[in-house]
């Protein structure tokens, strides 16, 4: 629904003599944030992001000349980004005047940012600027002529190509008379309007009740800057270094500003962080919660604190491997291959968390990691306690924050035809195998939908997902069930950015024949079960296929986003005739092995 109409707190005027509407809120005694907004809004847009900075932040938003209650002037010539430049000035030097502010801009208003950024007392007057959703012009057409002037790197060539497509409708915009009349035309219409912003949840769109009359004057922004950016006098002036420290938040389903557009940005910003998140272009309505977790980090930077683990891996140029600045959670990692993948994802820079039931073997996995050089946090955990599970995830994203990666890898083994297996032993083994990547997907994978930037789960099932076998009845129906689910979860978590990747293990060599149970049939003594759990360990081990192999596929598969990923060679030819002779793995089904 548009929002009500607000009455602006003052007014501003800038060297041109347009009025600038201005809206103070927040905290008065706290440091500044500039809210600038871009076409076809209003001050409005940040209607979702406010509530989550106000507490810490003094916040100053405005309405860009031509919108809400601000000044509307007539000539295209106004509406450069040079004039959006001197708005913006106007406004921080009345309202903060002699103190940095930090800036968060979108579209239009962070180009006009980006304008501001090279003057020469920019570096005065910004203490950060978090840009999204909108480059500085300088930046696109160097990047745009340096790849159409370079045919022979197709790659370079078709990337600059398809961005320019995706701005030829700026050439439409800039048709007088025509654009502000579509314009005002197609925003009147509420389906128009719905469509505009995607899948973006009703409650979170927020347009000002002028939404189409905002549009249609502001709309003159296209021909005062669309072919001016490209002209050979801008060009000859160069681009100025950025002295401020700069944060991309970009947007890599936004259809008008490709994610490739903006690697070459480092050049001139010395200080620069990018953030990728699965959203598209009005991430400001979608994302609330990333622009103010942004804000809030590179001001903490700012402040002199130590940056954060997302910081980190947002900083550009920065040194590490390619889990460096990740926090991993790896359940089961006492021993076999959850210990291996917790060992593994260390030495690729990961930080990680360590759980499992055996608090002995845990602490050894941590210290073991600790020795060479990695950082590991141990904790006790039955994955099949619900309650303790969500209480694990709380605590450890309150003490290292949200896991980047989660590994639900726990479980236990069974052999035994289900009429020979009580009843209790085969719920016991559902709510490990099952239960225990049940509740670690829905205490972590909440978390990270909400923090809003994406992640990779990793759900360990088995080969006997799909290789039926009457005497591994309950540890197959776990392992299917586990497989089925994650499939389920994983369309559930797409949208949200979120990877999820199955692994499938064979037969690997670790200690679950050692704790596995075996229900034998009537007639069968202890001495016959030990044996034959001897034969299978005998088995197992002269397989000579060891869990580090397993945790080299998981990290590998998080890696390349793999959703389903099948570890040994046996495990990989079960894969493919469950899926062309399934009756012939039915009938193998009738081999009894206890």
């Amino acid at each position: 629904m548009p929002a009500p109409h607000r009455v602006p707190q003052q007014f501003v005027d800038s060297p041109d003599g347009v009025r600038i509407a201005v809206y103070e809120e927040g905290n008065p005694a706290g440091p500044t944030v500039a809210l600038v907004h871009g076409f076809p809004d209003s001050h409005i847009l940040w209607d979702g992001v406010v509530p989550l900075l106000a507490d810490r932040f003094r916040i100053i938003r405005y309405d860009n000349r031509g919108v809400g209650l601000s000044s509307v002037p007539k000539p295209v010539s106004a509406y450069t980004m040079d004039h959006f430049a001197d708005d913006f000035a106007a406004v921080i030097g009345e309202l903060s005047p002699g103190v940095p502010v930090h800036v968060l801009g979108h579209d239009w208003g962070s180009v006009g940012v980006w304008e501001y950024l090279s003057r020469a007392v920019a570096g005065d007057r910004v203490a950060s600027f978090t840009s999204v959703s909108g480059p500085s012009q300088d930046h696109l057409v160097n990047y745009l002529i340096s790849g159409l002037r370079r045919p022979w790197r197709p790659r370079a060539f078709a990337r600059a190509t398809g961005q320019a497509l995706r701005l030829s409708y700026m050439a439409l915009f800039s048709i007088p008379v025509l654009a502000p009349l579509l314009v005002r035309v197609s925003l009147s219409s509420a389906a128009v309007r719905r469509n505009m912003v995607d899948n973006i949840p009703e409650g979170q769109v927020h347009h000002s009740d002028t939404l189409a009359s905002d549009a249609a004057h502001s709309v003159k922004t296209y021909p005062a800057n669309y072919f001016r950016s490209f002209s050979a006098e801008r060009r000859r002036q160069g681009i100025r270094i950025v002295d401020v420290p700069v944060q991309l938040i970009v947007n890599v389903r936004d259809p008008y500003v490709r994610p490739h557009g903006y690697d070459e940005t480092a050049r001139w910003v010395p200080r620069l962080w990018r953030r990728d998140i699965n959203a598209g272009h009005f991430s400001p309505m979608s994302h609330p919660q990333v622009m103010a977790a942004a804000v809030n980090e590179i001001a903490d930077l700012v402040d002199g604190k130590q940056p954060t683990r997302a910081l980190l891996r947002a900083q550009v140029g920065r040194p590490r491997g390619c889990f460096g600045d990740t926090l991993v959670a790896v359940t089961g990692a006492g021993s076999g291959i959850g210990r291996e993948t917790a060992m593994a994802f260390a030495r690729e820079g990961a930080e990680v968390v360590v759980s499992d039931i055996d608090e002995a073997t845990v602490k050894e996995t941590a210290a073991e990691i600790a020795v060479r050089g990695g950082v590991a946090h141990p904790y006790v955990l039955d994955v099949s306690d619900a309650d303790a599970v969500e209480a694990f995830a709380g605590r450890v994203s309150a003490e290292h924050g949200v896991p980047d990666i989660v590994v639900n890898n726990a479980g236990i083994g069974q052999a035994g035809r289900f009429l020979d297996t009580p009843a209790e032993e085969f719920n016991r083994v559902l709510d490990v195998n099952l239960g225990g990547v049940v509740n670690g997907c829905r205490a972590f994978s909440r978390r990270l939908v909400e923090r809003g930037t994406g992640g990779h789960i990793v759900n360990v099932s088995s080969m006997a997902a799909y290789a039926p076998l009457q005497s591994m009845s309950a540890y197959c129906t776990s392992k299917a069930a586990t497989y089925m689910f994650s499939d389920c979860l994983r369309a559930e978590l797409d949208a949200a950015g979120i990877g999820l990747t199955t692994i499938c293990p064979g037969v690997i060599d670790t200690n679950i024949v050692n704790t596995t149970r075996f229900d034998a049939p009537p007639g069968k003594d202890d001495e016959q079960v030990s044996d034959r759990r001897g034969q299978i360990d005998k088995m197992f081990g002269m397989r000579h296929y060891g869990p580090d192999k397993v945790a080299e596929a998981i990290v590998s598969a998080v890696k390349k986003n793999k959703p389903i990923r099948p570890v040994a060679p046996e495990a990989y030819a079960l894969y493919g005739l469950s899926r062309v002779l399934p009756q012939a793995l039915r009938s193998t089904a009738r081999l009894r092995v206890i």
